[in-house]
């Protein structure tokens, strides 16, 4: 990595119904060179140089052992949701990499849900519902 040169960070893509959202890609963009799969695969010896983390996004990209061993440089692997579950994490730290998450990021809207849903099922807000709007 050049003098000045942000790190690189491989995500699945940028926008479109499978990519990282563009608020999240702006955010990331202050702190790394975005790569995206495509342009990962397009040219991968230079590329896998360049790589220090992967952003996933959604599940994406899926992390194996064939991605691991192409990214020599990989540090960490940043997941945007709550849970590590999806990935094997005895494999990745095999590499030496790290993985992180964001365990806070739905922690309200989930509280919000529960208490919902207990208010709702308490005061039978769904069977009034039903009963309102049939015939």
């Amino acid at each position: 990595m050049a003098e000045g040169e942000l790190p690189g960070v491989l995500v699945v893509d940028i926008g479109g119904t499978q990519g990282v959202l563009e608020n999240i890609a702006a955010l990331l963009k202050k702190h790394f060179h975005l790569i995206t799969m495509k342009e990962f695969l397009g040219n991968k010896e230079e590329m896998s140089k360049k790589i220090q983390a992967i952003f996933v996004f959604v599940c994406r990209p899926a992390i194996d052992r064939e991605l691991l061993e192409s990214l020599p440089n990989l540090k960490v692997i940043g997941n945007s949701g709550v849970g590590v579950d999806h990935f094997d994490l005895k494999m990745i730290s095999s590499f030496g990499v790290k993985v992180t998450n964001t365990p806070h990021a739905v922690a309200d809207p989930t509280a919000d849900m529960g208490m919902a849903l207990m208010l709702a099922s308490a005061r039978r807000i769904v069977e009034g519902n039903v009963l309102n709007f049939s015939g």
